[in-house]
């Protein structure tokens, strides 16, 4: 029998033992070696928490409105303040507000009231609601004790709300569009371009004619065609899928192409040619044996996908053929940005448009790691 230890100058020596790593252990290993992508991949999971837990984290109602307060600018969080005998003391805090006459425009405005501290508190008591519709809870992660304290940490809109819970909940609403569009996009292009791609022949042409025809309109007027058709009398949900649907049958092209072409170039493989004499039926072939190789590729393909769906979605709904109000997202809530007169007093309007630049880009760089660390030919 053969030994399992091999003796040299008088030392004994085990044999290497051979450590197998899967494709997504290969992956992940590349991927943390981009720097960049690694940060936007944090950014992004943190945005997506903001949306899972946004009753929690909203310090009031979204909807609820206060005329007295009307394009309040934001309060600012304090942590340390200072007392009157000098001491200085530790805990969250905001300036409570004043108002003033403008002379020269003749209307009111608020002025930050530095005499005025107002406590912040972790986990106040709320009224009764259910986290993502499911759990039913009662507090809140901050906010004042005193409901009719005023609390704009990012300041409020024209009717009073506040923006930082509005935003809260639009971030649920923009990023659950682009994750259902996008699943949706990997549905029709992974089945239609598969097959155009594994059968060939006169699908496959007639397939390619359709894609080249949808790439070949220009995207922007295609949208609001399609937005308009919807009926005015329909629901906030019903517009809300609508929306999804609409960016689904537009952006399954790209993907399907990406398909299409891995299949013409596997389907000529000895792996796929095993399975085909072994008697597997061609849906077993496409998806127990094609499609997994390249699973990496279509993951990092859907995460630059993402942007789109979340770009389209703001700019139909910046545009008023999108989602409506009720319905709070990042296009709904830039709709109130579209007036000069109004940015030139109540910039803070913005805010959303800042959160979008910051989620395109890190998904956009989330999804070039991806793309990387699942080329097997890049370094």
């Amino acid at each position: 029998m053969a030994s399992e230890t091999m003796s040299y100058a008088g030392a004994t020596v085990a044999p290497a033992q051979s450590k197998r790593e899967t494709q997504m252990g290969l992956m992940w290993r590349r991927f943390r070696q981009h720097r960049l992508a690694l940060v936007s991949l944090w950014i992004v999971i943190a945005f997506y928490l903001v949306a899972i837990l946004a009753e929690f984290l909203a310090p009031t109602d979204p909807s609820a409105y206060s005329a007295r307060y009307t394009y309040a600018p934001p309060q600012g969080l304090h942590f340390i303040s200072s007392e009157a005998d000098g001491s200085w003391q530790l805990g969250p805090y905001v300036h409570g507000y004043k108002t003033e006459i403008d002379t020269k425009a003749m209307r009111r405005t608020f002025v930050i009231d530095d005499s005025v501290k107002i406590p912040v508190q972790f986990l106040v008591a709320s009224e009764p609601y259910k986290l993502a519709g499911i759990i039913p809870m009662s507090v809140k992660l901050f906010g004042v004790a005193d409901p009719r304290a005023p609390f704009y940490v990012l300041g409020a809109d024209r009717l009073g709300r506040d923006l930082l819970s509005r935003l809260i909940h639009g971030t649920r609403i923009s990023l659950s569009i682009g994750l259902a569009g996008v699943t949706l996009s990997l549905f029709f292009g992974i089945i239609i371009g598969g097959f155009a791609g594994y059968y060939g022949g006169w699908f496959d042409s007639a397939v390619m004619r359709v894609v080249e025809f949808i790439r070949s309109m220009p995207t922007i007027p295609l949208w609001l065609g399609l937005a308009a058709a919807m009926p005015k009398d329909w629901s906030a949900l019903q517009t809300y899928f609508a929306i999804t649907i609409i960016l689904s049958l537009i952006g399954w092209t790209e993907l399907a192409r990406v398909v299409r072409g891995r299949f013409l170039s596997l389907r000529t493989e000895d792996f796929v040619t095993a399975a085909q004499l072994d008697g597997a039926s061609d849906w077993r072939i496409i998806t127990r044996h094609m499609v997994p190789s390249f699973m990496s590729h279509i993951i990092a393909a859907a995460t630059l996908a993402i942007p789109g769906m979340i770009l389209a979605e703001t700019a139909l709904s910046f545009l008023g053929l999108g989602l409506q109000a009720p319905i709070v997202s990042w296009g709904t809530l830039l709709q109130d940005a579209q007036n000069i007169r109004t940015l030139a007093t109540a910039p803070w309007l913005l805010t959303p448009g800042i959160c979008v630049v910051v989620i395109i880009l890190a998904m956009n760089f989330f999804g070039d790691g991806l793309r990387d660390a699942a080329d097997p030919h890049g370094r």
